[in-house]
């Protein structure tokens, strides 16, 4: 079913863009034909049902990035979407990579003063044939709607000699293209021991897997071992037709394959987009807003902020429903929303309580209570980049909201698009593009979750939002067998143009290790609960099916309702036992990461001042309780493997 364009806007067309401008798919291990869903299309999608998330057997759906390209006019103004019909012709490429093991170790974020002496070496330096270590299938195009993946898939890589598969692409029945990442495929390869014959000339190769993965080591570098994220450019060729077919320029888009989501309807304090939009303005590309919107400015801050009660017990402390941090309460909104003189040190006194990179402060007290990317533990003494910060744009909108200087546009009665269909033509693109990004996290970059530091420099985008891509004739240079922050920075460097695998390669190899290892409360002389890394896609303590329907039965005495409602459980309880080293929770989490808890809306309790109309509850229960020693000597494995001081040349 294509969909019908006048063919005098057509006429208009002059240019085309991919929207978004990142997409960003999730890895799922769902096998079921319709084992997947369509990643976030506007920056407030109503709650999905729980099957959206997982199939009939609990595993978890892949989140597929959907592309669509949108036409322009001479002026610059969306004329219309194309698609595939009689009158356009679309080829769409993708091109994927991993280039994890290939890569250096993450140590620190190099382009903070902390990381100034940290020399970073190559993960696997032993393998002499790099080209083992990257995940290269080649490039797949499609120029036909196809719903089926059926020879469209992101075959023909390999780790040594292990086929691992990237994903496939797909379209909706009118050629929108859907990029699907992989299965959750990680494992381990002994590069160790006798070489072998070609094609695996390396000089310590031994073929074949490890016949039992061993426990990885630590949350970011294992030698040895590979996972089927991966990221690269998605171009397309579009033609239109007519008494004289036309060849339309197209502006290109990128595509991360990231982790699972395991929080899908809620969003960090610092989004992707915040920190993108700060690098934009920061270089010229976006002008800075004089007049912040309530609505879509400074909410979303204070929202983020509540909404993690659902996934750390120290925010639902802080800024819990029913508790007098609740920013949402309606009394407090209508205060928040209006500009009035009355409520000026209300906004004052919120604005200070933020955390600014300029005061240098290195406590943990001010917000948002997020560890930063030069968080150690124990946490004293501390640095200023131990604790994570707002962007400068997000603390100048904040500064202006607080001297009133801001739209008064919030009203109860309005109401987010819901689906990207109803958003007006003209808004869409940057819809999309937003959409995608604000469900990413820009907190502790210690590496990250679905990126990490280097897409804070602007000499990596041609355009606010994309990535520049790397020319076939301008290679990135060789930086040899150690990175230094001078190296990173070399003219032409990774910081600039990038290719297949680029972006994903300075993240945790695999994934799995890093979504185990990021917790909360690491100094428990401070607090149990704060601060916390990533609550919003890998939560900390949770709300169980059990305390939530405690808290919902009317049978039951007040005090027993609040006491279920209140309590929280370790979301990574499922991991089992932390074995002797504390790393059988780190291959626990690679073999069924699956197993672990998916925090879903639910209804809740209407009007009530304690108990909200609204809840998210964790979707599986710990499968093993461990003891108070079992959680203490996890909690203090798990401490020593995420805080190693950065590596060092061998002697």
């Amino acid at each position: 079913m294509a969909m019908s364009v006048d063919p005098a806007l057509l006429d208009t067309v002059v240019a085309a863009r991919i929207h978004p401008s990142i997409g960003i798919a999730r890895i799922g291990n769902s096998k079921e034909a319709d084992g997947f869903f369509v990643g976030p299309q506007v920056c407030d999608p109503p709650p999905q049902p729980d099957a959206t998330y997982r199939d009939a057997g609990g595993a978890l759906k892949r989140q597929v990035a959907e592309f669509r390209i949108y036409g322009y006019n001479a002026a610059g103004d969306v004329v219309c979407e194309l698609s595939m019909d009689d009158d356009v012709e679309i080829a769409w490429t993708v091109q994927l990579a991993n280039h994890k093991a290939a890569w250096y170790n993450f140590d620190l974020a190099l382009d903070i003063p902390e990381a100034a002496s940290t020399i970073s070496k190559r993960r696997n330096a032993q393998v002499a044939d790099r080209g083992l270590l990257s995940i290269e299938p080649p490039p797949v195009s499609i120029n036909t709607p196809a719903t089926q993946g059926a020879g469209y898939s992101f075959d023909g890589g390999h780790f040594g000699h292990v086929a691992v598969n990237l994903g496939e692409l797909r379209t909706d029945p009118v050629g929108r293209l859907h990029v699907f990442g992989g299965s959750g495929q990680s494992g381990f390869v002994d590069f160790r021991h006798s070489p072998v014959a070609p094609p695996y000339n390396c000089a310590n190769f031994v073929p074949g897997p490890s016949p039992k993965n061993p426990a990885p080591v630590t949350f970011a570098n294992n030698d040895g071992w590979y996972d089927d994220t991966s990221d690269g450019p998605v171009t397309a060729a579009v033609t239109i037709k007519g008494s004289k077919d036309r060849s339309i320029p197209v502006e290109s888009a990128w595509v991360v394959v990231a982790p699972p989501n395991y929080a899908p309807q809620l969003k960090g304090v610092r989004t992707l987009y915040a920190l993108l939009t700060d690098v934009a303005i920061q270089a010229g590309q976006l002008p800075l807003p004089q007049r912040p919107s309530f609505q879509d400015d400074i909410l979303p801050i204070f929202k983020a902020m509540c909404e993690l009660q659902w996934v750390n017990k120290g925010f639902a402390g802080g800024f819990g429903y029913g508790m007098p941090g609740y920013l949402l309460d309606p009394k407090n909104l209508k205060k928040l929303s209006s500009a009035s003189p009355a409520y000026q040190e209300m906004r004052r006194t919120i604005f200070h309580s933020f955390r600014s990179p300029a005061d240098r402060d290195a406590s943990l007290k001010p917000w948002p209570w997020i560890y930063g990317d030069a968080m150690d533990a124990p946490t004293m003494p501390m640095v200023p980049e131990a604790m994570n910060s707002l962007t400068p744009t997000q603390l100048y909108q904040l500064e202006r909201w607080a001297d009133g200087e801001f739209h008064e546009d919030w009203s109860d009665t309005s109401h987010p698009y819901p689906r990207i269909d109803v958003v007006p033509l003209q808004e869409q693109p940057a819809m999309l593009d937003r959409a995608a990004l604000e469900f990413c996290l820009a907190d502790a970059f210690h590496p990250g979750c679905e990126v990490t530091w280097p897409v804070r420099h602007s000499t990596m985008y041609a355009a606010p939002y994309r990535w520049r891509h790397r020319q076939k004739d301008a290679p990135e240079p060789d930086l040899g067998g150690y990175l230094t922050p001078a190296g990173v920075a070399t003219v032409n460097g990774p910081l600039y143009g990038q290719s297949p695998g680029s972006i994903t390669r300075w993240m945790a190899v695999p994934w799995q290790t890093d979504t185990a290892s990021c917790r909360s409360g690491y100094d428990k002389t401070y607090d149990p609960y704060l601060p916390t890394f990533w609550p919003a896609r890998v939560p900390n303590q949770v709300l169980l099916n059990a305390d939530y329907l405690q808290a919902l039965d009317a049978s039951l005495s007040r005090d027993e309702r609040l006491n279920a409602f209140q309590n929280r459980s370790d979301w990574n309880n499922t991991l089992g036992a932390p074995g002797p080293a504390g790393n059988q929770q780190l291959l626990h989490m690679v073999e069924h990461f699956d197993q672990q808890a998916l925090v879903l809306v639910k209804p809740g309790v209407a009007n009530d001042p304690d108990l909200p109309p609204v809840m998210m509850v964790a979707d599986r229960s710990p499968q093993q309780k461990l003891t108070l020693e079992q959680r203490d000597a996890a909690h203090a494995a798990i401490v020593q493997m995420a805080c190693r001081p950065a590596s060092m040349p061998e002697a």
